[in-house]
C-alpha cells in the first residue's frame, strides 16, 4: 500500500491536473497513465514549493469515443491506483439517461399519488 495520495484539482484544456502528496525526495514520482490497460505518454510531475507535486495528465483526443472511457493514474513502483477519471459520451448513453429519467418520473408520480391517497385516508375530520 502506497503512502501517496493524488487529489484531482481540475480538468481544463484537455489536461487532468491533480496534487500528489506523500512523495519524499527530489526525484519525480514514477507514475503511469493508462486507458483500457494501454500506457499513454505525456504524464508529467512538477514539484511545488510546498513539497507537493502537480501531476498533469493530457487526455488524447483519439481516446475519447462513444461509451465510457476510463483513464487510470497509478504508482508504477507499488502498482497502486492513485486516481481515475472517466468520460461518458455518445448517443447510446443519452438514450440510457433519458430512459432512466422517464423511469424516475414514473416512480415519482406513483409516490405522489400514494402519498396523496395516504393523506386523504388518514385525514382527521373536525
Amino acid at each position: 500500500m502506497s503512502d501517496l495520495t493524488l487529489t484531482k484539482s481540475r480538468i481544463i484544456g484537455g489536461v487532468w491536473t491533480g496534487i500528489l502528496t506523500g512523495h519524499a525526495g527530489d526525484d519525480a514520482p514514477t507514475l503511469s497513465l493508462t486507458h483500457k490497460g494501454e500506457p499513454l505518454t505525456g504524464l508529467t510531475s512538477v514539484r511545488q514549493d510546498d513539497g507537493t507535486w502537480r501531476v498533469d495528465a493530457p487526455i488524447p483526443a483519439d481516446r475519447i469515443a462513444d461509451g465510457v472511457q476510463t483513464f487510470v493514474i497509478a504508482d508504477t513502483t507499488g502498482g497502486d491506483t492513485l486516481a481515475s477519471f472517466a468520460f461518458l459520451a455518445g448517443e447510446s448513453l443519452a438514450e440510457d439517461i433519458r430512459a432512466e429519467m422517464d423511469l424516475m418520473r414514473d416512480e415519482l408520480d406513483m409516490l405522489k399519488r400514494a402519498f396523496r391517497r395516504h393523506c386523504l385516508e388518514t385525514a382527521v375530520e373536525e
